[in-house]
C-alpha cells in the first residue's frame, strides 16, 4: 500500500485564465506521467484533489488513464499554503490514495512526512509529476520510494 502525492499539471496565469485551468503542454505532461503510471499498474485506489481547477483537471486525467473506480473527491486542506501538520494526521497509507494539490504544500508535506520538519527540502516537485511514498513495517516511518516526473533535469 502506499500513498502518491501529485503536483497539478502546468497551468495558465491568472491574467490568462482567472481559474487558472491546465494548458495544452500541462495537460499533455500529465496525460504522458499517467500512461507511464498505467504502464507499471500503479494501483491507486481514490483520487483527492483541491477546489483549484488545475488540481481537479489533473485528477481527471489520472483517474481516466488509471480506470479507478472509485470516485474522484474534491477535498479541503490541500491548498498551496494550508498546514501540512494538521493534514497529514489524517493520512494512511492503506487506500493507496493519490492527492493532487499545490506547491509549496507538496513539498511540505513530503518533507514533513520523511522528516518530520516542513522546512527541509527532500524532493523538488514537478508539474504533474508523482511522488510514492511508504510506511516502513518496522516503525511506521514515511520514506519516498519512487517518483515520476515529466522532466529528468
Amino acid at each position: 500500500m502506499a500513498l502518491y502525492l501529485v503536483q497539478h499539471g502546468r497551468s495558465f496565469s491568472k491574467d490568462q485564465d482567472p481559474e487558472q485551468g491546465l494548458t495544452e503542454a500541462g495537460s499533455d505532461e500529465v496525460k504522458v506521467i499517467a500512461q507511464a503510471a498505467k504502464d507499471y499498474q500503479v494501483p491507486v485506489g481514490i483520487i483527492f484533489h483541491s477546489e483549484k481547477k488545475r488540481a481537479a483537471q489533473t485528477a481527471e486525467i489520472f483517474s481516466a488513464a488509471l480506470q479507478s473506480d472509485k470516485n474522484i473527491q474534491q477535498i479541503p486542506g490541500i491548498k498551496p499554503l494550508d498546514d501540512v501538520t494538521v493534514f497529514s494526521a489524517t493520512l494512511t497509507n492503506a487506500d493507496n490514495a493519490m492527492y493532487v494539490g499545490h506547491l509549496p504544500f507538496m513539498e511540505k508535506l513530503t518533507s514533513h512526512l520523511v522528516t518530520g520538519s516542513s522546512d527541509l527540502t527532500v524532493f523538488k516537485f514537478q508539474n504533474g509529476g508523482i511522488v510514492c511514498l511508504d510506511q516502513s513495517s518496522d516503525n511506521g516511518s514515511w520514506f519516498i520510494k519512487w517518483s515520476l516526473m515529466p522532466n529528468i533535469s
